[in-house]
């Protein structure tokens, strides 16, 4: 796991599922994974295999460029197959999956993504639903503005249950001289001397 919202979405979940196979649905508290809510999704284990988003965050719909509620989390796979395979097995054996993934767009922008897959149990049944999120490396500008309009699968990583926690990542940087917080943003003083 490379990105920081995922392992921040894999801990929660683990935390949460406490030795269990996996969490209920209703365990899932949205304030919790504020900071990676945007990036986040329900997908329901439906009897097509289509698996609709039940939820989807906004940074998810606005790369995808759409609203995702009730569309299908294989749109746009070149390897659905091999998605729907990863989908079943997940929520089978109930063993998360980390997949690197490359998107691309029609303008020809490319972007490095992970999607995390997590099981989760819905009113006591397994295989109902899977949480996930899907994060990129970077943000680029072109994001909002032209859609992912494929995924190509790069890598597959199995956690098991038991394995060290993921390290994460501080936040917390050394500020530079002159510098000072005000909540999320920066102030750096200094700028162009005049003569």
């Amino acid at each position: 796991m490379k990105n920081a919202a995922t392992r921040d979405l894999y801990g929660y979940w683990d935390n949460l599922r406490a030795g269990r196979p996996a969490p209920e649905r209703v365990d899932i508290d949205p304030a919790a994974i504020r900071r990676v809510l945007g990036d986040t999704f329900i997908a329901e284990i439906d009897k097509n295999r289509t698996f609709p988003f039940r939820l989807a965050g906004t940074r998810m719909c606005a790369l995808l460029g759409q609203e995702l509620r009730g569309a299908s989390l294989l749109d746009r796979w070149t390897e659905r197959a091999a998605l729907e395979e990863l989908v079943m097995a997940v929520s089978g054996d109930m063993t998360a999956r980390v997949i690197t993934v490359t998107a691309s767009t029609l303008q020809g922008h490319e972007l490095a993504l992970e999607l995390l897959l997590l099981p989760l149990h819905h009113r006591g049944k397994a295989h109902a639903r899977i949480l996930g999120s899907l994060t990129p490396s970077e943000t680029p500008y072109w994001i909002g503005l032209h859609p992912v309009v494929r995924f190509d699968i790069v890598s597959i990583e199995k956690i098991q249950q038991g394995e060290a926690k993921p390290a994460r990542t501080s936040r917390s940087t050394a500020l530079p001289a002159g510098a000072r917080r005000y909540g999320h943003l920066t102030l750096v003083e200094g700028g162009k001397a005049l003569a």
